[in-house]
């Protein structure tokens, strides 16, 4: 396929009056990897940071914007098996999803769940593989242990509690406002904590503390989330909205015998994503299917719109996934 797409650029870094409508070359599939139509692409923080000039793209990856999206397979590369031309997709994106076409792997696609639109598909790839990579594969959490997700509202948030819950873990989340909090109490949480009116490590302690912390608020946040793990507790960190430098006492870590750890997924190796996929579509695909689980869905902005879908991601006032459509 040849000619010209319509994409959003980054033209230096900086807010989202940065984010801004170009045309490019439409790309070609390589060895292993698919080209999709997109329908709809999914707006993350990581595309913030990378706006702002804090999260490069990996080597040889699109400088574009866009790390998830859903549509239709336009081509396929050499060496791709299990993927017809036409077939609906949502896929993670190594980058390049605020655009018409998109190329990735075809290992890091999967099927549009049954009953779910394209729209909903395009909010799965990014929030889902890094839920189920830190929550379940790195933090290993079991049926009947309390978890804590921070940000409950958010797209990971509502992510993580969904999935939590159906996996049979007691869920405790923090939000910022009592609407917020009774959509993740909707969802399954046990409690949710709104953090300008209760302590979140009070609450915890109380309960016993919690077995696994996933956080992505950083800051003073650290050394309050070690507090409020239980014995032998663990923390995945995977952001640091409020910054990733802060004193901790490391002794509480060794007393308690805790565990600190984290991840990023864009930076991770093909093949490991490859793995969260295989994963993904195994043991939690056929809960999408199902209904059990479901993406909750903001807002959505057409393509030339990217600033103000990013101003509005900015403000945190949305409830789950925002979405540009094409």
């Amino acid at each position: 396929m040849t000619g010209e797409m319509r994409v959003v650029e980054i033209s230096e870094p900086g807010g989202p009056d940065v984010l801004v409508p170009a045309k490019r070359p439409i790309p070609q599939p390589g060895h292993g990897e698919i080209l999709i139509k997109v329908a709809f692409a999914g707006v993350n923080r990581p595309d913030a940071l990378q706006r702002a000039g804090s999260y490069n793209p990996p080597p040889g990856a699109s400088d574009l914007p866009g790390l998830e999206a859903s549509g239709h397979i336009a081509a396929i590369g050499s060496g791709v098996t299990g993927w017809s031309e036409g077939d609906p997709v949502c896929a993670l994106l190594p980058g390049g999803g605020y655009a018409e076409y998109v190329t990735t792997p075809a290992a890091h696609a999967l099927p549009v769940p049954e009953g779910l639109s394209l729209k909903q598909a395009a909010a799965l790839p990014e929030t889902y593989f890094t839920v189920w990579s830190n929550v379940f594969m790195r933090g290993g959490l079991k049926a009947g242990e309390r978890f804590l997700v921070h940000g409950g509202s958010s797209g990971i948030g509502t992510t993580a509690i969904q999935l939590a819950a159906v996996m049979g873990a007691r869920v405790f989340t923090t939000a910022g406002n009592d609407e917020k909090c009774a959509v993740c109490r909707d969802l399954g949480a046990e409690q949710a904590i709104n953090y300008r009116d209760a302590d979140f490590v009070e609450v915890l302690k109380a309960e016993g503390g919690a077995d696994l912390i996933l956080d992505m608020v950083g800051g003073d946040y650290i050394p309050r989330n070690l507090k409020a793990l239980a014995m032998d507790g663990r923390l995945v960190q995977i952001a640091f909205l409020q910054g990733p430098k802060v004193e901790v006492n490391f002794a509480m870590m060794m007393v308690r015998r805790l565990t600190i750890t984290g991840s990023t997924l864009r930076p991770q190796s093909d093949l490991a994503k490859a793995r969260i996929a295989d994963e993904l579509r195994e043991k939690v695909w056929p809960l999408l299917a199902s209904g059990r689980i479901a993406p909750v869905m903001d807002s959505e902005f057409v393509l030339d719109e990217a600033a103000k879908a990013h101003a509005w991601m900015e403000t945190s006032q949305h409830i789950g996934k925002i979405i540009l459509t094409l």
